[in-house]
C-alpha cells in the first residue's frame, strides 16, 4: 500500500537561498519526488541530502517521532519544518499511523521509556506508603491510573529497551510500535543492527509490507537496499533518479571487497 505518493516543489520555492536545506543540491533542483512503491530506498554518501529530504517528510507528514522530542517541538528540525512548507504532500490514503525514526535518537528514546517506568514505580510506591492502613479499594483506585500507565509500557517493550542488546532493543522497538496500514520514515535504521539482524529487520519489513506499510528509508545497507521490488533512489546525482541495486556503488565497493580483501587493502594502502 502506498500512503504518501508524492511531494512536490510549490511554485513559491525560494530558488535563489543561500542556505541550508535550500543550498543543499539535491533539494534546490528537486521538483519532486513520486513514491511508486512501498519500500523506497534514499542512498548516497553523508551530506547528499537524504537526511535532509527525509526531515523534510517527517516534518510535513506530521507523524509521530520516536525520539526525545516530536517533529514539532525538536529543536534540531526546525529547517526540515521550514523546507515542508516549500513543498505540497499528495495523498492515496492519509492517516496518522506510522512514526519517524533517527538512529541517533533511540537511545535517547530507551532512555525515557526507562526513566518512565523508574517514575512510575516510585509512584506506586508512593501510593502504598499513603494508604498504608486504609481499605484495599481505596488503595486501588488511587493506584490504577500508575499501575494502567506502567502494565502498557510493559505489555509494548517487555523489561525495557535498555534490558537489551541495542541490536535487539532496536528490532523490539520495531515490532512493538510496527501497526498495519502505517508510513514509517527510518534515517538509517540499521546503525545498531548486526549484519544478521539487518536480515531479520528485513523479514519484519517484508512482513509489514504484506500489511499495508509504507516505509521511506534513508540508508548505506546493501543488505538492505535489496528488499525485492524497492525503489532505490541515488542521492550521489542530481537530478534525483531510480537506479537498480547492482548499479550503487555502495554494492559494488561492499562486493569487491568482500572478494578480495587482501587485494583491495594492498591498493589502498
Amino acid at each position: 500500500m502506498i500512503h504518501l505518493t508524492s511531494v512536490e516543489r510549490k511554485a513559491s520555492f525560494p530558488h535563489a537561498r543561500d542556505e541550508y536545506p535550500y543550498n543543499v543540491p539535491v533539494i534546490a533542483r528537486l521538483e519532486g519526488v513520486r513514491f511508486e512503491t512501498p519500500v523506497t530506498f534514499l542512498v548516497g554518501e553523508n551530506g547528499s541530502g537524504k537526511s535532509t529530504l527525509m526531515e523534510m517528510i517527517a516534518a510535513g507528514s506530521r507523524l509521530p517521532a520516536v525520539g526525545v522530542s516530536d517533529v514539532e517541538r525538536d529543536a534540531t528540525l526546525a529547517s526540515a519544518r521550514q523546507l515542508a512548507r516549500s513543498f505540497t504532500f499528495g495523498w492515496a490514503k492519509r492517516n496518522h499511523r506510522g512514526f519517524f525514526l533517527r538512529a541517533e535518537d533511540f537511545f535517547g528514546f530507551a532512555r525515557r521509556m526507562d526513566q518512565m517506568q523508574q517514575e512510575l514505580e516510585a509512584d506506586l510506591a508512593a501510593v502504598d506508603e499513603e494508604y498504608a492502613g486504609r481499605s484495599e479499594y481505596a488503595k486501588g483506585l488511587a493506584r490504577m491510573p500508575h499501575a494502567g500507565e506502567l502494565a502498557a509500557i510493559r505489555s509494548r517493550y517487555g523489561d525495557g529497551l535498555d534490558a537489551r542488546s541495542h541490536g535487539e532493543s532496536f528490532l523490539a522497538l520495531f515490532q512493538a510500535r510496527f501497526v498495519p496500514g502505517g508510513l514509517y520514515l527510518l534515517d538509517e535504521p540499521e546503525a545498531p543492527l548486526s549484519p544478521l539482524r539487518q536480515v531479520g529487520f528485513l523479514a519484519l519489513l517484508h512482513e509489514m509490507v504484506q500489511r499495508e506499510a509504507q516505509f521511506i528509508i534513508a540508508t548505506h545497507s546493501p543488505i538492505l537496499m535489496a528488499f525485492p521490488g524497492a525503489t532505490i533512489l541515488n542521492f550521489d546525482e542530481t537530478p534525483l533518479r531510480a537506479v537498480a541495486w547492482d548499479q550503487l556503488e555502495h554494492v559494488t565497493i561492499t562486493r569487491d571487497f568482500l572478494n578480495q580483501p587482501g587485494a583491495f587493502l594492498a591498493n589502498l594502502l
